[in-house]
């Protein structure tokens, strides 16, 4: 068996419309373990984070656990520190962080790179498949908050962008 990214994302929607809070799939050369406790009075209880963002890959070949689930996860930034008139991209998913698109090449965006809508700010790599983010906003970047080949989290804040 396998599962591509399309079909990988239509499986998540599913069960995040499913109350459904564990699911295991086993394939060939894959395991995908998928699991939620959603909280009963959370402080954002309205922005639950998406099934992606609970997946973790477990190789199905190796007894090692992989390297995302032994980097704790550090808290979201707090809302006080957003600046109202800057945008921020986030993360679709949590993955690994990467500025450009190999080693040695130069970064998709550096400080004060203008963007524009659709254009790729980075690469988020999950599940051994490379993701390129591409922006939603224009404008310029004025902040990048990861460093580059960390973790990082669903929804956590990746870049800032002054509109415009």
């Amino acid at each position: 068996m396998q599962l591509d990214h399309d079909q990988l994302k239509a499986l998540l929607a599913l069960l995040e419309d499913s109350d459904i809070q564990e699911f295991k799939l086993e394939g060939d050369d894959f395991r995908l373990e998928v699991r939620r406790n959603l909280p009963v009075a959370a402080p954002q209880a309205q922005h639950l984070p998406a099934p992606e963002a609970l997946a973790a890959p477990v190789p199905a070949t190796s007894a090692q656990p992989s390297a995302m689930a032994e980097v704790p996860s550090a808290p979201p930034p707090s809302a006080a520190a957003n600046r109202g008139d800057l945008l921020e991209i986030t993360a679709p998913m949590v993955a690994t962080f990467y500025r450009a698109p190999a080693p040695g090449d130069p970064a998709f965006v550096e400080l004060g790179s203008r963007i524009r809508e659709g254009q790729t700010v980075c690469i988020l790599e999950a599940m051994k498949l490379m993701n390129e983010l591409e922006a939603e906003v224009s404008g310029e970047v004025v902040e990048i908050l990861v460093e580059n080949g960390s973790p990082v989290e669903f929804g956590q804040v990746l870049m800032r962008v002054k509109p415009g």
